[in-house]
């Protein structure tokens, strides 16, 4: 059986998520998303249905919500403050009686407070026996109230398949981002194919681009360095200096001498 988790284990899994944006940071990445929907951990704390604490972290909405503020402010801290924080709950569980929409409004108006720039707006994933009417574009409501009532961005998720159906959630400011992921699975080239229904310009892979519409320009790689620095500048590193002050400089290894010499021609 499942075991409630200590203090002790709610402190290790906040500095877990920490440790995962910086990380991320130092690969490159551009975006960190929380996943506090679904029934994964975050949202089991969240909905009344699956937390049955009796300490700060249990009961009231208040005590609900605290590990999910704790990780997004551990999260913040340890991400560029220049780079998005995206969080993904499911609005609702789709139960009376369970989390629901009102909750995520006022969930989304304090991690708005605590420096998250976008709300990615799933649902349900927490009981097994809700009644979930899955349709194309059944969860674009949620975006929509939680982007009104909370004032904060939001993505729409759920059955949008299309690029007029995407393009339509944008233009009626249903939301401010659209999340696909089913369709990529289906047709990973589904943004090139949109952008020429739509007639809009986009970014190719430099690899595509003699098969890519006259004048389109090629997508720009990260620049690793330029990340590595940002991040240093912004929390220090004191790891990665410690280690750079012992090893005063890097000496890549080579297989024998032939590779070296083709090496340096390179």
């Amino acid at each position: 059986m499942p075991q409630a988790l200590t203090r002790d284990g709610i402190e290790e899994v906040v500095a877990g998520f920490a440790a995962a944006a910086r990380r991320a940071c130092q690969a490159g990445c551009r975006v960190v998303e929380i996943h506090a929907a679904h029934g994964y951990l975050i949202h089991e704390f969240l909905s009344p249905l699956s937390n049955k604490r009796e300490d700060d972290y249990g009961g009231s909405f208040e005590n609900r919500i605290r590990l999910c503020r704790e990780i997004v402010a551990a999260v913040r801290s340890a991400w560029p403050k220049e780079l998005p924080l995206f969080v993904r709950i499911s609005a609702t569980d789709w139960i009376d009686g369970g989390w629901d929409i009102e909750q995520s409004i006022k969930l989304a108006t304090a991690l708005k407070q605590i420096g998250v720039d976008l709300i990615d707006c799933s649902s349900g994933g927490n009981v097994p026996h809700a009644k979930i009417p899955v349709g194309p574009g059944y969860q674009t409501a949620f975006a929509q109230k939680i982007r009104n009532e909370a004032k904060i961005m939001t993505g729409a998720v759920g059955m949008i398949t299309s690029p007029v159906q995407a393009e339509h959630i944008i233009r009626t400011a249903q939301a401010d981002a659209v999340i696909i992921a089913r369709e990529f699975l289906r047709d990973p080239y589904w943004p090139l194919r949109a952008a020429r229904e739509l007639e809009q310009p986009i970014a190719w892979p430099v690899q595509y681009l003699r098969a890519a519409p006259k004048g389109a320009q090629p997508r720009v790689p990260v620049d690793l360095k330029s990340f590595e620095s940002c991040f240093e500048e912004q929390h220090g590193v004191p790891e990665r200096r410690d280690r750079a002050a012992s090893s005063p400089r890097r000496v890549r290894p080579v297989a024998n001498k032939e590779q070296g010499a083709r090496s340096k021609e390179q």
